[in-house]
């Protein structure tokens, strides 16, 4: 199959350009092996069967002759060779000039402890499954990058996605190994077996800890049901009491292991006080990486979302996040969300490094952008109303935010592209990409 060029490759190829090393890592199926032999010369698999034993012999006892190869040079689960981190440092400190030289990847199945971090030599690159835009729902006309620069760059383009698109998008996931399978229904069967083996192998596996499946499985089920919110711990913890005797301490150790893993993922939140009397929630946002894992979790099919759509909305709203986290690790922006107690909020809040942000909101249907619209709107008047409000004293003035350079709503099926009135864009989600 030919090489799907990902969205990450120009990251990595701009930190190649200043790192001796780049160790990439996230979770299992995602790719990380495929995006880094395209672009080495020497490829060692410590898991090859046929030639694993020589060379782990020769990591265990002179790995320095494992770099001697042409290279870049690749390490697939250089884990299983833990004294190769050391080496590779010790080689980066010698020829700091050799940039872009040995690439790292592995299994996320196991942590190694190593005796130094590698930083300033071996920079780490977290990569996701694959964006709407790489397993090809998006068509990528509209930059959301490109748009902070200019807004009118999206007016007009179209859509052909549908919600049944999406419906089996979402269960499938974004995840390689699905691009090579010809067969429809046998794609789906990718994230449920992943799903298994997450819970009765990969979960004792992280840290070589022994954990009950039934816990890990239950967890899971729990996070996916609160897709996409701001659910307080507690009340997962007590979705799984309510069938196994299980205490919070044992959870969280499976919380943070599942963490570990690259399963689940929280997206902080946006913390300006523009409100003096409202409480901002700091709750952090729970997501999948890939929604198709908490769907393989509750046995859903893409035909369940046929006659539960508001479920959809939270699945739908978990993998437009997921594809703004690749989005920013690309551009070295921030994603994050907002929610106070008056019911003001924005799903995302996508910010650059330069400062600039955009506020986001993510509904399914496009009955609905008008509200997502007056309530982009009312946020912006707020955040000009405490600005104007904190100038008022010039001896002591108050702290002023920017105010957002985007208002924008990512709709599931809009047709096309557009600006309304109020300067607020319509993006259909089978139009972006990075």
């Amino acid at each position: 199959m030919d090489y799907i060029k990902r969205i990450a490759d120009k990251e990595i190829d701009k930190r190649i350009k200043a790192f001796n090393a780049i160790n990439i890592v996230g979770p299992k199926g995602c790719g990380k092996t495929r995006t880094a032999s395209e672009r080495c010369n020497t490829i060692i698999e410590f898991q090859d069967e046929e030639k694993r034993d020589g060379y782990l012999s020769i990591a265990q006892t002179s790995p320095q002759f494992l770099l001697e190869n042409e290279k870049p040079i690749l390490f697939d689960e250089w884990q299983d060779a833990p004294k190769l981190w050391g080496t590779i440092r010790k080689n980066c400190d010698d020829y700091p000039e050799d940039v872009g030289q040995y690439y790292l990847t592995g299994s996320t199945s196991r942590k190694v402890e190593t005796p130094h971090t590698g930083t300033g030599r071996i920079t780490q690159l977290e990569l996701l499954p694959m964006t709407l835009y790489e397993t090809g729902e998006s068509n990528g006309t509209v930059s959301i990058t490109e748009l902070f620069d200019d807004p009118n760059k999206c007016t007009g383009c179209k859509s052909d996605i549908t919600l049944e698109d999406l419906f089996y998008a979402a269960c499938r996931g974004g995840w390689p190994r699905t691009l090579s399978i010809r067969d429809r229904e046998a794609k789906l069967e990718i994230a449920r077996d992943y799903y298994r083996q997450i819970c009765n192998k990969d979960i004792s596996a992280v840290d070589n800890v022994s954990r009950n499946p039934e816990y890990a499985r239950l967890l899971i089920n729990s996070y996916a049901r609160n897709m996409a919110t701001t659910v307080k711990k507690k009340t997962i913890y007590a979705d799984v009491k309510a069938n196994q005797n299980v205490s919070d301490v044992t959870l969280s150790s499976y919380i943070e292991a599942l963490e570990r893993l690259f399963i689940i993922k929280d997206i902080d939140a946006w913390m300006p006080q523009i409100r003096s009397k409202t409480a901002i929630r700091s709750a952090r946002k729970h997501i999948f990486v890939d929604p198709s894992i908490g769907l393989a979790g509750l046995g859903i099919s893409p035909e369940y979302f046929k006659k539960d759509i508001d479920y959809f909305g939270h699945v739908f709203e978990n993998m437009v996040l997921r594809d703004l986290l690749v989005f920013a690790e690309t551009h070295n922006a921030k994603v994050m969300h907002y929610t106070d107690d008056n019911g003001l909020e924005a799903d995302a809040v996508y910010q650059l490094s330069d400062g600039r942000y955009a506020l986001i909101e993510i509904k399914v249907g496009v009955n609905s952008v008008p509200s997502a619209e007056k309530n982009l709107i009312k946020f912006s008047e707020l955040i000009n109303k405490h600005n104007k409000k904190a100038k008022e004293n010039t001896k002591h003035p108050g702290v002023e935010y920017r105010e957002p350079d985007l208002l924008i709503v990512i709709c599931a099926n809009a047709p096309m592209s557009y600006i309304t009135e109020n300067g607020v864009i319509v993006l259909p989600v089978g139009c972006i990409r990075d």
